[in-house]
């Protein structure tokens, strides 16, 4: 999605590669701002498709309930960052 904000990793990395204090940059879709936030601020559900796969937060500036797609790369830098998943399942 062209203009679409992405979700940055921004923090050390050690010697094992592993990300230590993830930051991620985030925008509301609703006040426009523009901030960071820490992974424990985000939530990452993946579903069975692109469709039912997206990240959430609450914007920090105006309080508004944000849900974005995430694609494969977003996925990625998310669960690389510490951020807590939640795999979402269909039952027949």
């Amino acid at each position: 999605m062209a203009g679409e904000p992405r979700p940055g990793v921004a923090g050390a990395v050690t010697g094992a590669g592993v990300a230590v204090a993830a930051v991620f940059k985030a925008a509301c879709p609703d006040c426009r701002a523009s901030f960071e936030l820490a992974a424990g601020a985000l939530r990452l559900a993946i579903g069975a498709s692109d469709r039912t796969t997206f990240y959430s937060f609450t914007c920090p500036d105006c309080g508004s309930a944000v849900r974005k797609p995430a694609g494969e790369r977003i996925v990625e830098l998310l669960t690389g960052g510490g951020v807590r998943t939640l795999r979402l399942h269909i039952t027949a």
